[in-house]
């Protein structure tokens, strides 16, 4: 069975929480608050794979609280970033959370890692201050999958999102795997001339 990690990061008010429970559960969670970080374990079947998925959702992020997101970024394999339409300010954060895991997975050195941005509320657009248009520009800068939603409103299209980037996080999981394999062959395969190749040279 295969294990996915994801983290769910956000500010508060976002509606982080609600967007997960959704998918998990299928049911709506009102709007709540949390200081904890709660870790969260689902099996299910995805293209015929068996799998464990954990999701990681830390308590709600501010714009200069880089440290919390430090531990997240190097436990994941993919991530869901929040927002809601209709606060500018958590677009906003939710612009320099995805800075900062671009930023500390370059620094890692463990190359693309799969993302989703999601603006939630979808209901409020009568309240929106953050256009379709500019979330999706920004998504396109970051190379990152994005989606509004209502976690109030709609299931289905919270778990088309979540099955997007499970199956991206699988894509790149697999392509790493490859890389490694390949480069062990490589490896091995020097190691075995380099050994045999001298003793060629003996005879």
């Amino acid at each position: 069975m295969n294990d996915i990690k994801l983290a769910l990061l956000g500010s508060e008010g976002a509606g982080k929480s609600a967007v997960l429970v959704r998918f998990l559960t299928k049911r709506f969670i009102g709007e709540y608050a949390s200081n904890a970080n709660s870790l969260y374990h689902k099996r299910l079947s995805i293209d015929g794979r068996q799998l464990n998925l954990e999701v990681f959702d830390p308590c709600s992020q501010s714009g200069e609280s880089r440290c919390i997101l430090e531990e997240p970024v190097d436990w994941a394999d993919g991530f869901v970033v929040v927002y809601t339409i209709s606060d500018r300010t958590s677009f906003l954060n939710a612009k320099n959370i995805l800075a900062q895991i671009k930023e500390s997975r370059r620094e890692t050195c463990k190359g693309e890692v799969p993302v989703c941005l999601v603006g939630n509320k979808q209901d409020l657009c009568h309240s929106r201050q953050v256009s379709e248009e500019e979330a999706r520009s920004l998504a396109q800068e970051y190379k990152c999958l994005f989606q509004e939603v209502s976690a109030a409103e709609n299931y289905l299209e919270i778990s088309n999102l979540f099955t997007k980037l499970i199956r991206h996080v699988m894509e790149q999981l697999k392509y790493r795997s490859d890389r490694r394999r390949y480069s062990g062959s490589k490896s091995m395969a020097k190691l075995i001339n380099n050994v045999f190749g001298k003793r060629r040279k003996s005879v």
